[in-house]
């Protein structure tokens, strides 16, 4: 038996098959558009996230990277009054920029193979300050590092321009109220030992701030988690290498 469309024109028969095709292909993609539609969104979505977890990671991995970036090997002293926390917060410091860290007290009684309490008593402070600075002159010449001074090292004038010439230098101030509660837990501190701790540490925040103040930073330091106080560091570093870094695109200039 012929089938309905066999005497149809060849041409016509042609033009119904595409058409039916055609509708065919627009129902299946009518169909799958919600689908795709839903996981477009969902992937849009997770991309979001990703992306917002990534972008809060790196801000806070960045403004250490562009730190020691910008330093180009450059060194970081601490200074400021016994008591301040040179040691503690240099150390964590150092920690979070990767540089090394070292304590110039540390430094000086290993090269004189005795303690700084014994340097004063048998050979005097005049002494004690001109191996300090020989020491501190040492560890400037090495690779990058951070390193927390005594409290006397940064008033000496040809340390602190030993310091000033290689160095950014970074003053952790305190009051005396929290100098002299610190400085009571260790009795190893030569300048308490001649006469009240309270009037001594007075006397001296009095002659060195001003002297301290000609360092590159000056921080607070309080009696606070030391992160707090290092994230203080971080901010001040970076806009100290900002501000740098403009004023020697604009000499360039």
């Amino acid at each position: 038996m012929q089938r309905p469309d066999a005497a149809l024109p060849r041409r016509i028969l042609v033009e119904r098959r595409r058409k039916a095709s055609d509708q065919l292909n627009a129902s299946r993609l009518d169909s799958a558009r919600p689908r795709a539609l839903v996981t477009g969104q969902f992937q849009a979505h997770i991309g979001g996230l990703v992306g917002s977890i990534r972008s809060k990671t790196e801000s806070k991995e960045t403004i250490d990277r562009r730190i020691a970036r910008r330093l180009a090997g450059r060194m970081l002293v601490m200074v400021g009054m016994m008591g301040a926390g040179k040691s503690s917060v240099g150390r964590r410091l150092a920690s979070r920029l990767r540089m090394k860290f070292v304590d110039a007290d540390t430094e000086i009684e290993l090269a004189a193979n005795t303690t700084i309490p014994e340097i004063f008593d048998e050979h005097g402070e005049e002494y004690f300050r001109d191996g300090e600075r020989r020491v501190i002159q040492r560890l400037l010449e090495g690779g990058p590092k951070v390193i927390a001074t005594g409290g006397g090292a940064f008033i000496q004038p040809k340390t602190r321009k030993t310091i000033e010439s290689r160095a950014i230098s970074i003053w952790l101030k305190a009051d005396r109220d929290l100098l002299l509660a610190r400085v009571r837990r260790r009795s190893n501190r030569p300048l308490l030992k001649t006469g009240d701790p309270g009037t001594i540490i007075g006397r001296l925040v009095a002659e060195r701030d001003p002297i301290y103040a000609k360092a590159t930073i000056h921080i607070q330091s309080r009696d606070v988690a030391h992160e707090v106080v290092i994230e203080d560091i971080l901010t001040a570093l970076d806009d100290h290498l900002e501000r740098e870094s403009r004023g020697g695109d604009e000499a360039g200039a």
